[in-house]
């Protein structure tokens, strides 16, 4: 049985120090000190990702994560010339894009808190799952313990956002209320003709919609920042980040 043991011990040192090995990570730190590093580069790279989404143009200049309409409204933007309206629609659906965009920015700081909570609370188990995967296996860590509560935080904040009176008193939800109204109505004229195209659309929910696309944004910025970490020696910011990567 000890002989059997220790096989074991030895087979599972031999994988650790080869996933080091591979991932850039120097095989002589314990398990204790690799899990510090892995922490640590999940630190730094939530930080970073939420700092640069929640500032002015986070998402709406960064065409990775900019949300645009949502896919049932996308047809008014196809059809608005046909449809002789284009000169009144277009600054609506421009301005439309825009807060939608600074309502994810706006949303964008309430991830730090929860980010935090699940990093500190990853255990080793956890840790060396995340060596053995992927350039993304720690961001996937994060999105499993984090997105219903991300959701959670996200949603009301954005909702708010989209209901507050921005540009010339008027708010997201009630431009984009008046987007579809307006379409709708015009495209009814056009609905009658027998055989002819059907351009009326069913209004989605804006704030869910935002909502989702604001944290999937998020998680991209975060899986890019893991890989930087993982590959750039330029990313690695902190003293143990230095230590635990090497390559």
């Amino acid at each position: 049985m000890i002989k059997k043991l220790s096989l074991l011990f030895l087979i599972a040192g031999s994988i650790f120090m080869t996933s080091c090995e591979e991932l850039g990570i120097d095989p002589s730190l314990s398990q204790d000190e690799v899990v510090q590093g892995l922490k640590e580069a999940l630190r730094v790279g939530t930080d970073t990702s939420v700092t640069m989404l929640n500032k002015t143009d986070g998402y709406y200049k960064d065409e990775a994560v900019k949300i645009l309409l949502p896919p049932e409204v996308q047809m008014i933007q196809n059809n608005l010339n046909s449809l002789g309206i284009s000169a009144v629609v277009q600054p609506l659906i421009d301005q439309l894009v825009l807060k939608i965009n600074r309502s994810a920015e706006d949303a964008a700081s309430e991830a730090k808190p929860i980010f935090v909570n699940a990093i500190t609370n990853m255990s080793i188990t956890d840790g060396l799952s995340i060596l053995n995967g992927s350039d993304s296996a720690a961001t996937s860590y994060l999105r499993t313990n984090t997105y219903s509560n991300l959701k959670g935080l996200f949603a009301p904040k954005i909702d708010n956002s989209l209901s507050k009176p921005l540009v010339g008193n008027v708010s997201a939800a009630s431009t984009y209320g008046q987007i579809v109204e307006k379409y709708n109505t015009t495209a009814e004229t056009f609905n009658k003709v027998p055989f002819g195209p059907r351009f009326t659309i069913v209004n989605p929910n804006l704030s869910d919609y935002v909502t989702g696309k604001a944290l999937t944004g998020l998680f991209i910025k975060v899986a890019d920042e893991e890989k930087a970490i993982r590959t750039d020696p330029v990313a690695r910011v902190t003293d143990i980040l230095k230590k635990v990567f090497t390559k």
